[in-house]
């Protein structure tokens, strides 16, 4: 693989983590943008893409464990009506809810949330893989029956 095949997969990782965290940021356009140039495998863009994005969410949750401890400071980045928002869609509904993790606006603080109603690592990670994964393969699908 070239050096620029190795950045390309690269920032699609760097995108799709911090895409997952609470930063204003989206993957879906560069992981369109790769698709269509058609540079590297669709396989292993998805699974750069979903990877990245995976990880992102798990950053959230073991932030999440902590989250409570610092809401009180000035600089902490999560409005608390965002936050209660997230709780209450994660008491309502459980650790099903993480299925959803891959919506844009609520998806991202329901990892949090997750995180602060201590959900246990095996099934958060399994359902927010699935989550994530499925939107990337739905995109990809889209994308190249739409070219």
């Amino acid at each position: 693989m070239s050096v620029a095949g190795m950045l390309e997969l690269l920032g699609l990782f760097a995108v799709a983590l911090g895409a997952a965290s609470l930063l204003p940021m989206a993957s879906e356009p560069l992981l369109v943008g790769l698709l269509l140039l058609g540079g590297q495998p669709v396989w292993l863009l998805v699974a750069v893409a979903s990877l990245g994005n995976t990880l992102g969410s798990v950053i959230n949750w073991a932030l999440g464990l902590q989250l409570l401890r610092w809401q009180d400071r000035r600089w902490f980045p999560v409005k608390p009506s965002a936050l209660e928002r997230a709780s209450g869609w994660y008491r309502r509904w459980g650790y099903w809810s993480l299925l959803l993790s891959w919506a844009p606006v609520f998806g991202d603080p329901l990892t949090l949330a997750a995180g602060v109603m201590r959900e246990p690592f095996w099934r958060f990670l399994l359902l927010v893989a699935v989550a994530k994964t499925g939107r990337y393969v739905v995109l990809a699908l889209v994308t190249l029956g739409l070219t």
